[in-house]
């Protein structure tokens, strides 16, 4: 896919009315020091459009990002960091169920999780959450740097089995670092955009 425009459109809190178009739009959730944002500016071919921090559950809005004018990327809060307070995680849920449960054009939710690790609790809950909704969401295993290329067959594998996902449900490793796994979910995106494209 050729990047040619991607801008930061809109920025949603708790109170904001989420925008409302005809356009396919692909969210992407995972815990707060998951790598959402260099995901995002790995698929956008952008540096720092999407803000990258070193301190988790700094995301605490919806965030829309149009892409090439025909579609967008949606940042939903980050979850499961244990610093941030009740309250403001109950919020950040509440947010998150509003967008999934609203957006008319929604195409594909991404939960990302981190390939090191089993999936925590609190990925497991996102996950049969997202499959309540009526997702499939698709699984972005961030991090692949960080292991051995022997080491990835296994811990996909344990991904899969912690999550409970279905022999057909789409896993997909990515590196934020060599960008390895970029391609895939470029395709993977266009593919669920040919429909629309089909339609008009």
């Amino acid at each position: 896919m050729v990047i040619k425009t991607a801008e930061l459109e809109t920025v949603c809190g708790v109170t904001s009315r989420f925008p409302v178009h005809d356009q396919p739009e692909f969210a992407f959730a995972g815990k707060s020091n998951v790598g959402k944002s260099s995901l995002i500016n790995a698929l956008m071919n952008r540096k720092s459009l999407a803000r990258t921090s070193s301190q988790p559950g700094k995301t605490q809005t919806v965030n829309f990002y149009h892409v090439n004018q025909a579609f967008y990327y949606v940042d939903l809060p980050g979850y499961g960091y244990t610093k941030i307070a009740a309250a403001v995680k109950e919020t950040w849920g509440k947010m998150i169920e509003k967008y999934l449960l609203g957006s008319g054009t929604l195409r594909c939710v991404f939960l990302l999780v981190d390939i090191r690790h089993e999936p925590s609790a609190n990925d497991r809950m996102m996950y049969e959450w997202i499959v309540y909704q009526g997702f499939r969401p698709v699984v972005i295993a961030t991090k692949l740097d960080k292991i051995n290329r022997s080491q990835t067959a296994k811990q996909v594998k344990l991904i899969r089995d912690g999550l409970g996902m279905e022999a057909d449900d789409v896993l997909l490793p990515f590196s934020a670092v060599s960008k390895q796994g970029r391609d895939e979910i470029w395709t993977y995106v266009e593919s669920l955009m040919q429909p629309a494209e089909a339609e008009a």
